[in-house]
Order: C-alpha cells, then structure tokens, then sequence
C-alpha cells in the first residue's frame, strides 16, 4: 500500500496495479491476481444503492465542512479500470463498510458520464447510477476542481483525499493491494484528528432552514417536498427560496421553471435574474430552450454577464442568445434565399466539366491577356480544379497528386496577382485569395480575408466558388468567437447570427454538405439554441446515411428520451419504404449505444435484450450489402452480453460469449466499448473467478481460446499504455 501522509509527496500511476506495484519491488499477496484482489461486481451488487453521500459541488462541501467542523473526503474514480469498478460496485455500496466515509464531507470526482441528461422533463435529477446521489454532470464538474487542487498532474483513481478545513491535504491514499489498507487509513485519519468534530444535531428545522443548508441531503429533503407539494405549497415554497436573494437554491428554480403552472414558471425565470450560484448558468442555458417572450429570452440571456469574470461559458452564452434572437447578418440571407430555391442555379452549381471548362478558359485568356476579368477564369478554374479530392492510392500516387493541387493553387495565385495588377476589383478576386490562402495552409490570414470578401458575394456567384468561400466565412467567425472565449473576452452577439444564417444557407446550396450540417448542429448545441432539432432534422432529410449526422441523432435520442427512444426512432427510420440498406447497419449500433446504455443503468435484461438486436441488424445489413464492416461492432456487442454473465456469476455463459466475440472480430478484444472496458479485460475478470473456483477446465479453455488470439487482440487500452509509458503496441500476457 502506498498512502501519502504528506510530506512526503510520492505519485504513482494506478491503471494495472499488479504491473505497477511489481515495478516498485512491492510482493503480491501470494497466490493472488489483481482480478481476484479487485474482484468485479455482480449484478446483485450493482442493483445496490451506494451508501456514502456525496455533496453537489466544491463550494457546498467546504461549506458544510466549515459549519460542521468534518475535513472533506475526496474521492476519484474511472470507468473501467478494475480497482475503481470493485469501489463503485461493492464497496461504496457496503452500509457498514460506509460509515468509515460518514465523519467526511464527501465528495467524488470522476469524468465519465453515466446518464445521458442531470434532470428529466419536469426539471427533477437523474442521480448518476454508477455513484449515486449526485448528477454525473456533478461528478463530473468535480474533476477538474480536484485535479487542480490536489491531483499533482495526475489522474490517478481510485483515490481518497483527505482535507482539512484550512483546505490542507492530510493524506493521499491512492496504491495498495488491498482495500483494507485504504479503510484503515480512512478510519486513522479521523481517529488521529486534532479536532474532534461536534455530532450534527438537525433536529426540527424551518423551511427556511433547509432552504439555507449546503447539505445535498437537505437540499434532496426539500426537493422532495417541493415536488409532492399541491400548487398554493409550491408557490409558498417558492416564495419562500426566493426570499433568500442570490442564495435562492437553483435546484428548486429548475423544478419551477419547468412546472406547467406558467405563473410558478415566471416568477422562477424572474428569480434565475437574481440567482448567484454558479450553477444558475447552467440552469439559464437550459431555460433559454424553452419557448418564452422575447423580453424574457433577452433578460435572461442579459443576466448571464453578471457571471462573466467567473465564466466563459456565461460570457459566451449571453452573446450568442443574443445573436440568434436576431440580429443582422453580413450575408444577405434573403437574397440568397431567393436565389437557391430555384433550379437553374442548382444546375449551374453542380453540371461542370472541369478539364473542358479550363481549357477554353486557357485558350481565351490566350487571345486576351491583359484581360483581368480572362485572367480570374483561369485562376477560378485552376482552383476549382484543386478543390476535386486526392485519389486513395499508393503512397506516390498521393504525393504527385498533392503535388498537383499545390502547382494549381499557385497557377492560381499568380493569376489573381495578374488580374489584380491588371485593375481587378470586387469579390472575384477577393473570394479567390481568401480560398488559395486558406489551402495553402495560411488559415488564419484566409479567415481575415474571408470576413472581407464573404459579404460581397453575390447570390448569383458560381456554386463551389460561393458554397466554399461561404463555408470559410461560417469557419472564421467560428474561430473567431472560440478564440474570445480561450482569452475569456467579449465577442458580438452578430457573429453568432453570421455563423447560423451561413450554414442555414449552405443546408439548402447543391453543394453543401453533411459536415456543414454537422458543424451547424455542434455549434447551437454548444449554446443550447432551440432550433437544434429542426436544423438535425432536415440535415438528415437531405444526407439520409451520413454517419456524421446519425452520431449526433443518437446522442440527441439518449439525450432527450432515454435508449427507449433511441430503440424506438430507429425503428421507425428502418421500416420506412425509402430506408436505404445502410439504415441496417445504423440501427445495429443504436442499439449497441441503446445496450450500453441500460448497463450504465444496471439494467442487464434490456441491455442484453439490446446486445442481441444489434447482432441480428448487423447480421441483416451484412445480408443486404454483403459488408463486413459491422463484423467489429458484433464482436463488441458479444464482449458485452459476456461482461452482463459474468456479472451474473455464469461463467460458461461468459465464455460462450467471449468464444463468440473472438470468432466474429479477433482483433476487437482489445477495443474499448462505450462504458471504458474491453473484451480482453472481461476474458482476465473471467480468469479470476475461475481460479476462485478452481474451476480447472474452464482456465484451460480459456487459456486455449486466447493462445490462439492474433497479438493485436492483447494490445492494451489507451489508459493502461498511458501508465505504462508505453506508445501503440503495448501487450498484455497472453492467458495460461
């Protein structure tokens, strides 16, 4: 075991502890694998609920442990690694075992996400189901809180971090071969304490009291209230968080704000004006999705600023709110608008042949070359000509093809040079330079040239002079607007309206594409615009098997509804008459991500439920296409459906699905799912319980199943390679 009790300060990376221990000379306990010592929870132990209370944020929890005089507890953990898995699964779920965490203020760190969204429909939380209690947007904004504070650089987990009410660290329990090493530590800690803290006596509080109380199993207790209250309590309740000003807890503002009593909503929106708990940014974000009066969308979009030196998300969601609710374009929209719904320039945009076009442009410019308006052709078509995309060949074959873009590109620049020389003005020449100058690599000198030359263009520009330039013009504002926000500046509201109106524009040019759509739809996610649904929705409509988009739907589905809408969307998208054969292999991995989903949950009837559907649409897509590249994701699913038995405690049922998974994508046991765990981690989980179990047959089989495993199946996840100081490559044993 290595505990810190500073001085002195010693870190260890932690992700294969038997590696990593063994490195430092320290014995293993004999006779014992890490599997064993760190065994996997089952799914009995799963369906638990975790024991220990954890607080909502840092600043709760120093506040509680200064009224109540307990140091903080810090806990880390990760998905995956299979320490922090037995923590997360059996002991944090031990009641007896959580009472040594009971003379703690706790709070736990961890940067995964669990459930797809903190707060359902009516604004109530979603605890996260792997460490109870708080939201996994909570655990998640602990992480970097701690990091910084106490994690010396690295991410270490599991981890326990004891700090004392001078926010001094005591100790820093973080590797060991045991776990009784670090309940040993926790209980010394206390019982070795100066101070002694005072028993908290709650007793027969007011409400008001409850309201004013950091403690997330006060603010629970109230939340509770509030939600089984009738409509004249709600109000009372209300009235009475509102009298506490700024302090108003923003938890109760959410369920009231998403009430249907329009009036309870109001007066929380009027209430979020005053709100100074950091997460009321947040809360005003989410709000700002909802359908409400203008005034209202302005004041509170107006009122985030009040956290600007504290936030740049709040600095940034106050510009762009106020952007989209409409300000003014540099694009005239309205006359692009007119322009694009009609077929001749659809034609124009998309009939070239490009060979034929700059020959003749050649051949003119050879009859007049002090022509500049000659001049810019053959610049047009050497660009245009540069835009086509490099062949996927050999290696020389990719080199002579950039070659050649790059000798188009300065024919290009030379001929704009000319014609410019020759009295060439207005948007050709100026569109044409931001375009060269960008793909020679000069980005943010094209971005400047861009801003410049994107308002002159006029609607009737030719269609990939015009789709092009007004995509770097969309790009440029975009970076322009991210740049503020890394310096923590103020940026116009207008950008945000240049960025919405261009990529509205490029979703109806012949030429656009699905990564505009792409691009369009993660910008307003970022900042909660309400017509992100529409905008993903007519992407999709027009690029039907753009994985790109289906990534964003899922999310938007799991996000929205939960894996049950995400089933049952892509069911209906699949039993359209126009589904094309693709469509198969997207429903196959929804209901892969749908699988995932319900482990998170613990949930392993509709997650192996899942695990099957997805197996069978591969097994249809591969029917209809003859493709085998959804052979990967079958293999996935199977790991999974073995992880769900082994977790059952069956360990022929494990194996069976372990057997499956190597037969339909060897190499795929090393790949990570979605919850951080691979097959071949799964496989050494298995080879623990069957060395629990002296069960000497199935060690056999299992060794012979991985002996004949090609090397990369042994290739360690990212996270393992990373403690070992290892690059790609990196292998675990192979089974004996």
């Amino acid at each position: 075991m290595r505990s810190r009790l500073l001085p002195p300060l010693v870190v260890v990376p932690l992700f294969l502890l038997s590696f990593a221990l063994a490195q430092e000379g320290v014995p293993a306990p004999a006779g014992l694998v890490p599997e064993q010592m760190w065994y996997a929870p089952t799914a009995t132990d799963w369906q638990k609920p975790v024991a220990i209370r954890w607080q909502r944020t840092w600043d709760d929890a120093v506040r509680l442990s200064q009224q109540t005089k307990k140091p903080i507890l810090v806990c880390v953990n990760m998905d995956g690694e299979i320490a922090s898995e037995h923590y997360a699964g059996v002991r944090y779920r031990d009641p007896e075992l959580a009472k040594l965490w009971e003379p703690y203020v706790c709070v736990m760190a961890s940067v995964y996400r669990h459930n797809p969204r903190d707060y359902d429909d009516e604004g109530r939380r979603i605890p996260c189901p792997r460490l109870g209690c708080v939201t996994c947007g909570e655990h998640m904004a602990m992480e970097p809180i701690v990091f910084e504070k106490f994690l010396d650089g690295k991410r270490i987990s599991p981890r326990h971090i004891m700090v004392e009410l001078d926010g001094k660290e005591v100790y820093d329990v973080f590797y060991t071969w045991n776990t009784q090493s670090v309940f040993d530590t926790l209980r010394d800690g206390i019982k070795n304490r100066a101070l002694q803290a005072p028993p908290v006596v709650k007793g027969d509080r007011s409400l008001r009291e409850k309201i004013q109380s950091p403690d997330s199993e006060d603010r629970e207790e109230v939340e509770k209230l509030f939600a089984a209250a009738t409509a004249a309590q709600r109000q009372g309740m209300l009235a009475t968080a509102l009298g506490e000003g700024e302090r108003v807890p923003v938890e109760m503002l959410r369920l009231a704000a998403s009430s249907l009593d329009p009036d309870l909503a109001k007066k929380a929106r009027t209430g979020m004006l005053a709100a100074a708990d950091p997460g009321t940014v947040d809360l005003i974000a989410d709000t700002l999705q909802a359908p409400m009066t203008a005034e209202e969308r302005q004041a509170l979009a107006t009122s985030l600023r009040r956290f600007a030196n504290t936030s740049t998300r709040a600095q940034s969601l106050a510009a762009a709110h106020t952007g989209l609710a409409g300000g003014k374009s540099a694009i005239d929209s309205q006359r692009w608008s007119s322009v694009l719904t009609g077929q001749s320039y659809a034609a124009a945009a998309t009939n070239h042949d490009r060979a034929l076009q700059a020959t003749a442009r050649d051949q003119a410019m050879a009859k007049k070359p002090e022509d500049p308006a000659a001049r810019l052709d053959v610049a047009e078509s050497s660009l245009l000509q540069a835009f086509e995309p490099t062949p996927k060949s050999g290696r020389g074959s990719a080199r002579l093809a950039e070659q050649q873009r790059l000798l188009l590109l300065t024919d290009a620049q030379t001929q704009v040079a000319a014609a410019t020389q020759l009295g060439a003005t207005g948007w050709r020449p100026a569109a044409m330079q931001a375009l060269i100058t960008f793909q020679l690599g000069r980005s943010q000198a094209a971005y400047a040239l861009a801003i410049t030359a994107a308002p002159q263009l006029p609607p009737e520009a030719p269609g990939r002079l015009a789709m092009e330039l007004l995509a770097l013009f969309a790009e440029a504002r975009q970076e322009a607007i991210a740049a503020a926000v890394r310096a923590k500046t103020d940026w116009e509201p207008a950008w945000m309206t240049d960025v919405h109106t261009t990529y509205s524009l490029l979703a109806r040019h012949p030429l656009g594409t699905d990564q505009h759509v792409a691009h369009h739809y993660d910008f307003l996610h970022f900042f909660g615009a309400p017509d992100l649904d529409a905008v993903l929705e007519r992407g999709l409509a027009r690029f039907p098997a753009a994985p790109s988009l289906h990534e964003r739907l899922r999310a938007r589905l799991l996000d929205r509804g939960g894996p049950s809408a995400l089933d049952a969307e892509y069911e209906r998208r699949l039993a359209t008459a126009e589904a094309p054969p693709t469509m198969a292999w997207f429903a196959g991995y929804a209901a892969l991500v749908s699988a995932e989903a319900h482990r998170r949950k613990q949930a392993p009837q509709p997650a192996t439920a899942a695990y099957e559907r997805a197996i069978a649409l591969f097994a249809r897509y591969r029917a209809a296409t003859t493709a085998n590249d959804g052979e990967h994701y079958v293999a996935i699913a199977h790991g999974g459906i073995a992880r769900l038995r082994l977790q059952a405690e069956d360990r022929a049922g494990c194996f069976a699905a372990l057997q499956q998974a190597f037969a339909a994508a060897p190499a795929a046991a090393a790949a990570v799912d979605g919850l951080g765990i691979t097959t071949m981690q799964t496989a050494e989980m298995l080879r623990g319980k069957a060395l629990d179990a002296k069960d000497e047959n199935l060690l056999a089989q299992l060794a012979a199943a991985l002996q004949a495993l090609p090397p990369e199946a042994f290739e360690l996840p990212e996270y393992e390679r990373a403690s070992r100081g290892q690059g790609r490559g990196g292998n675990r044993r192979r089974g004996n």
